[in-house]
């Protein structure tokens, strides 16, 4: 799992409430860019776009934008009802980051990484990791197979299964 807090991370809203103390006439303007395609995967993509003042605004110059993406119901419940506010939301924080606001990514971007951590978790749970090695004869094919093992976060004994498959065929080959 995660191997950090999200607590210790600064939210959106935070970076927002430091942007309009500082730039009390700055704009935020997000841009919903999914198109049919996207759809048609369960995808939305949004874009933020950060402006100082409302001349920036006026002549399209903003300071630094930021694009995010969210899947329909993957990731926890939120996506299930609220994919494209999330979406939205992400695309802010990156568009705030990259305006100056923070330093590191926001609590949300980080729930995103920890909730793909758990989905790849229980992806890994769901193969049978033996049943592959059983399967495959020769070293390329291992290290394709240890490749995805270790993607899916695969448990280190099947990590070392893979990894000894492909030592003995390196030595017998």
């Amino acid at each position: 799992m995660a191997s950090f807090d999200l607590q210790n991370y600064v939210t959106v809203e935070q970076l927002k409430e430091q942007f309009f103390a500082r730039y009390p006439d700055g704009r935020i303007v997000t841009q919903n860019l999914t198109s049919d395609q996207d759809r048609q995967v369960s995808t939305w993509v949004v874009v933020a776009a950060i402006y100082l003042t409302a001349e920036e605004q006026e002549r399209n110059l903003p300071k630094a934008t930021g694009h995010a993406f969210e899947i329909d119901g993957v990731n926890g419940t939120a996506n299930k009802f609220s994919a494209l506010e999330n979406c939205e939301s992400s695309a802010i924080g990156r568009a705030l980051r990259n305006a100056g606001f923070g330093k590191a990514p926001t609590r949300e971007e980080m729930s995103k990484v920890q909730r793909g951590e758990a989905r790849l978790e229980r992806q890994s749970k769901s193969v049978d990791w033996v049943a592959k090695l059983n399967s495959i004869d020769d070293v390329e094919g291992l290290r394709s197979l240890y490749i995805d093992a270790k993607q899916s976060k695969a448990s280190p004994e099947i990590l070392d299964q893979i990894k000894a498959k492909a030592d003995d065929l390196g030595q017998a080959g």
